[in-house]
Protein backbone atom coordinates (compact mmCIF):
# COMPACT_ATOMS: atom_id res chain seq x y z
CA UNK A 1 0.00 0.00 0.00
CA UNK A 2 1.26 3.46 -0.88
CA UNK A 3 1.15 5.73 2.16
CA UNK A 4 1.99 9.23 3.37
CA UNK A 5 2.66 10.69 6.81
CA UNK A 6 1.32 14.12 7.79
CA UNK A 7 2.60 15.38 11.15
CA UNK A 8 4.27 18.61 12.27
CA UNK A 9 6.08 16.79 15.08
CA UNK A 10 9.55 15.90 13.74
CA UNK A 11 10.20 13.20 16.33
CA UNK A 12 6.87 11.46 15.67
CA UNK A 13 7.53 11.62 11.93
CA UNK A 14 10.85 9.88 12.40
CA UNK A 15 9.30 7.15 14.54
CA UNK A 16 6.44 6.58 12.09
CA UNK A 17 8.84 6.55 9.16
CA UNK A 18 10.90 3.87 10.92
CA UNK A 19 7.75 1.80 11.53
CA UNK A 20 6.63 2.17 7.91
CA UNK A 21 10.03 1.13 6.59
CA UNK A 22 9.84 -2.04 8.69
CA UNK A 23 6.52 -3.02 7.13
CA UNK A 24 6.71 -5.00 3.90
CA UNK A 25 3.09 -4.06 3.18
CA UNK A 26 3.77 -0.31 3.05
CA UNK A 27 5.49 1.92 0.52
CA UNK A 28 6.23 5.39 1.92
CA UNK A 29 5.62 8.01 -0.77
CA UNK A 30 6.24 11.19 1.22
CA UNK A 31 6.26 12.89 4.62
CA UNK A 32 4.56 16.26 5.12
CA UNK A 33 4.93 18.69 8.01
CA UNK A 34 1.91 20.74 7.01
CA UNK A 35 -1.43 19.60 5.55
CA UNK A 36 -1.73 21.91 2.52
CA UNK A 37 1.14 20.24 0.70
CA UNK A 38 -0.31 16.82 1.54
CA UNK A 39 -3.73 17.83 0.25
CA UNK A 40 -2.24 19.19 -2.98
CA UNK A 41 -0.54 15.86 -3.62
CA UNK A 42 -3.65 13.82 -2.80
CA UNK A 43 -5.72 15.83 -5.29
CA UNK A 44 -3.18 15.04 -8.03
CA UNK A 45 -2.52 11.38 -7.20
CA UNK A 46 -5.10 8.64 -6.93
CA UNK A 47 -2.70 5.86 -5.93
CA UNK A 48 -2.31 6.76 -2.25
CA UNK A 49 -3.95 3.99 -0.23
CA UNK A 50 -3.26 5.21 3.31
CA UNK A 51 -2.65 8.53 5.05
CA UNK A 52 -1.28 8.62 8.61
CA UNK A 53 -2.43 11.97 9.96
CA UNK A 54 -1.75 14.01 13.06
CA UNK A 55 -4.81 15.59 14.74
CA UNK A 56 -5.14 18.48 15.44
CA UNK A 57 -3.34 19.92 12.43
CA UNK A 58 -1.68 23.30 12.10
CA UNK A 59 -3.62 25.94 10.16
CA UNK A 60 -6.76 23.78 9.88
CA UNK A 61 -9.80 23.14 12.07
CA UNK A 62 -9.49 19.57 13.39
CA UNK A 63 -11.04 17.45 10.59
CA UNK A 64 -11.16 20.05 7.83
CA UNK A 65 -8.34 18.25 6.01
CA UNK A 66 -10.26 14.96 5.83
CA UNK A 67 -13.58 16.51 4.85
CA UNK A 68 -11.91 18.59 2.11
CA UNK A 69 -10.70 15.53 0.18
CA UNK A 70 -12.80 14.38 -2.76
CA UNK A 71 -11.07 11.03 -3.05
CA UNK A 72 -10.08 9.83 0.40
CA UNK A 73 -7.39 7.25 1.13
CA UNK A 74 -7.85 5.08 4.20
CA UNK A 75 -6.85 7.13 7.24
CA UNK A 76 -5.08 6.33 10.50
CA UNK A 77 -5.09 9.21 12.97
CA UNK A 78 -2.23 9.84 15.38
CA UNK A 79 -2.90 12.21 18.27
CA UNK A 80 -1.52 13.17 21.67
CA UNK A 81 -5.05 13.29 23.13
CA UNK A 82 -8.22 11.17 23.16
CA UNK A 83 -10.26 14.36 22.72
CA UNK A 84 -10.95 13.77 19.03
CA UNK A 85 -11.42 9.99 19.09
CA UNK A 86 -15.24 9.87 19.03
CA UNK A 87 -15.56 12.46 16.28
CA UNK A 88 -12.82 10.75 14.26
CA UNK A 89 -14.87 7.62 13.66
CA UNK A 90 -17.62 9.73 12.09
CA UNK A 91 -15.12 10.18 9.25
CA UNK A 92 -14.70 6.43 8.69
CA UNK A 93 -11.08 6.28 9.83
CA UNK A 94 -9.36 2.91 10.16
CA UNK A 95 -7.77 3.48 13.57
CA UNK A 96 -6.91 6.10 16.19
CA UNK A 97 -3.43 5.92 17.77
CA UNK A 98 -2.29 7.81 20.85
CA UNK A 99 1.23 9.21 21.08
CA UNK A 100 3.74 7.87 21.84
CA UNK A 101 2.87 5.17 19.30
CA UNK A 102 4.46 1.79 19.97
CA UNK A 103 5.51 -0.46 17.10
CA UNK A 104 3.11 -3.19 18.24
CA UNK A 105 0.15 -0.81 18.23
CA UNK A 106 1.18 0.54 14.83
CA UNK A 107 1.30 -3.01 13.40
CA UNK A 108 -2.23 -3.69 14.64
CA UNK A 109 -3.49 -0.59 12.82
CA UNK A 110 -1.76 -1.65 9.59
CA UNK A 111 -3.14 -5.19 9.87
CA UNK A 112 -6.61 -3.68 10.25
CA UNK A 113 -6.06 -1.60 7.10
CA UNK A 114 -4.89 -4.64 5.14
CA UNK A 115 -7.99 -6.58 6.21
CA UNK A 116 -10.14 -3.74 4.90
CA UNK A 117 -8.51 -3.85 1.48
CA UNK A 118 -8.75 -7.64 1.39
CA UNK A 119 -12.50 -7.46 2.00
CA UNK A 120 -12.95 -4.65 -0.51
CA UNK A 121 -11.13 -6.54 -3.23
CA UNK A 122 -13.30 -9.62 -2.76
CA UNK A 123 -15.30 -10.59 -5.83
CA UNK A 124 -18.97 -9.68 -5.92
CA UNK A 125 -20.18 -12.91 -7.49
CA UNK A 126 -22.50 -14.04 -4.70
CA UNK A 127 -20.51 -17.23 -4.11
CA UNK A 128 -19.15 -16.41 -0.64
CA UNK A 129 -20.28 -19.00 1.86
CA UNK A 130 -19.84 -19.79 5.53
CA UNK A 131 -20.73 -22.82 7.65
CA UNK A 132 -22.88 -22.37 10.76
CA UNK A 133 -22.83 -24.99 13.51
CA UNK A 134 -26.25 -26.30 14.54
CA UNK A 135 -25.80 -28.88 17.25
CA UNK A 136 -23.45 -31.43 15.70
CA UNK A 137 -24.21 -30.35 12.12
CA UNK A 138 -22.47 -27.74 9.96
CA UNK A 139 -24.98 -25.87 7.78
CA UNK A 140 -23.78 -24.06 4.66
CA UNK A 141 -25.06 -20.50 4.37
CA UNK A 142 -24.56 -18.08 1.49
CA UNK A 143 -23.55 -14.65 2.72
CA UNK A 144 -25.94 -13.03 0.25
CA UNK A 145 -28.83 -14.83 2.01
CA UNK A 146 -28.12 -12.99 5.26
CA UNK A 147 -30.45 -9.99 5.57
CA UNK A 148 -29.15 -8.55 8.81
CA UNK A 149 -27.06 -9.44 11.86
CA UNK A 150 -28.06 -8.44 15.37
CA UNK A 151 -25.98 -8.43 18.54
CA UNK A 152 -27.41 -10.12 21.65
CA UNK A 153 -24.87 -9.60 24.45
CA UNK A 154 -22.28 -12.36 23.91
CA UNK A 155 -24.10 -13.81 20.89
CA UNK A 156 -25.15 -12.66 17.45
CA UNK A 157 -28.06 -13.72 15.26
CA UNK A 158 -27.75 -14.16 11.49
CA UNK A 159 -31.18 -13.48 10.03
CA UNK A 160 -32.20 -14.85 6.62
CA UNK A 161 -35.63 -14.85 4.94
CA UNK A 162 -36.65 -18.14 6.50
CA UNK A 163 -34.34 -18.82 9.41
CA UNK A 164 -32.38 -17.30 12.28
CA UNK A 165 -28.98 -18.66 13.35
CA UNK A 166 -27.64 -17.81 16.81
CA UNK A 167 -23.88 -18.18 17.34
CA UNK A 168 -21.38 -17.29 20.04
CA UNK A 169 -19.51 -14.47 18.30
CA UNK A 170 -18.85 -10.75 18.75
CA UNK A 171 -20.02 -8.05 16.36
CA UNK A 172 -16.47 -6.82 15.86
CA UNK A 173 -15.25 -10.30 14.95
CA UNK A 174 -18.07 -10.96 12.47
CA UNK A 175 -17.65 -7.48 10.96
CA UNK A 176 -14.01 -8.27 10.20
CA UNK A 177 -15.05 -11.52 8.49
CA UNK A 178 -17.71 -10.06 6.19
CA UNK A 179 -17.06 -8.57 2.71
CA UNK A 180 -17.69 -4.81 2.70
CA UNK A 181 -19.24 -4.88 -0.79
CA UNK A 182 -22.21 -6.74 0.73
CA UNK A 183 -22.44 -5.69 4.38
CA UNK A 184 -22.23 -2.44 6.32
CA UNK A 185 -22.50 -1.77 10.04
CA UNK A 186 -25.21 0.80 10.79
CA UNK A 187 -25.47 0.55 14.57
CA UNK A 188 -23.44 -0.92 17.42
CA UNK A 189 -25.98 -3.78 17.44
CA UNK A 190 -26.76 -4.17 13.71
CA UNK A 191 -24.97 -5.08 10.47
CA UNK A 192 -27.13 -5.16 7.35
CA UNK A 193 -26.98 -6.51 3.80
CA UNK A 194 -26.84 -3.38 1.64
CA UNK A 195 -28.81 -5.07 -1.14
CA UNK A 196 -31.82 -5.34 1.20
CA UNK A 197 -32.11 -1.60 1.91
CA UNK A 198 -35.41 -0.08 0.78
CA UNK A 199 -35.14 3.37 2.37
CA UNK A 200 -32.85 5.33 4.67
CA UNK A 201 -34.53 7.64 7.15
CA UNK A 202 -32.98 10.07 9.61
CA UNK A 203 -32.44 7.58 12.43
CA UNK A 204 -33.61 4.28 10.89
CA UNK A 205 -33.56 2.35 7.65
CA UNK A 206 -36.07 -0.05 6.09
CA UNK A 207 -34.92 -3.46 4.87
CA UNK A 208 -36.76 -6.19 3.02
CA UNK A 209 -37.23 -9.33 5.12
CA UNK A 210 -39.17 -11.74 2.94
CA UNK A 211 -42.73 -10.41 2.59
CA UNK A 212 -42.34 -7.76 5.28
CA UNK A 213 -40.29 -4.65 5.98
CA UNK A 214 -38.19 -4.26 9.12
CA UNK A 215 -36.94 -1.00 10.60
CA UNK A 216 -33.32 -1.04 11.73
CA UNK A 217 -31.86 1.75 13.90
CA UNK A 218 -29.00 3.79 12.42
CA UNK A 219 -26.45 5.05 14.94
CA UNK A 220 -25.35 8.65 14.57
CA UNK A 221 -21.67 7.69 14.34
CA UNK A 222 -22.44 5.11 11.60
CA UNK A 223 -24.67 7.25 9.35
CA UNK A 224 -21.87 8.93 7.36
CA UNK A 225 -20.12 5.60 7.01
CA UNK A 226 -23.31 4.13 5.53
CA UNK A 227 -23.83 6.99 3.09
CA UNK A 228 -20.23 6.65 1.86
CA UNK A 229 -20.97 3.10 0.72
CA UNK A 230 -24.15 3.63 -1.27
CA UNK A 231 -24.88 5.60 -4.43
CA UNK A 232 -26.84 8.74 -3.63
CA UNK A 233 -28.53 10.83 -6.32
CA UNK A 234 -30.04 14.08 -5.06
CA UNK A 235 -31.97 16.86 -6.65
Amino acid sequence: MNCIIVDDDILTCRILEEYVMKSTSLNLISIFSEPKAARDMLTKRQDIDLAILNIPMPYLDDFEFISSLDSKPKIIIVSSTEEFALKAFDFNIVDYLLKPVTYGRFCKAIDKTIRYFSRKEGTNNGSEEIFIKEGTTLVKLKLTDIIYIESLENYITLNTRNKKFTIHFTMKAIENQLPSHIFVRVHRSFIINKNMILAINENTLDIQTGDSVKKIPVGKSFRNYLLNYINVMAR
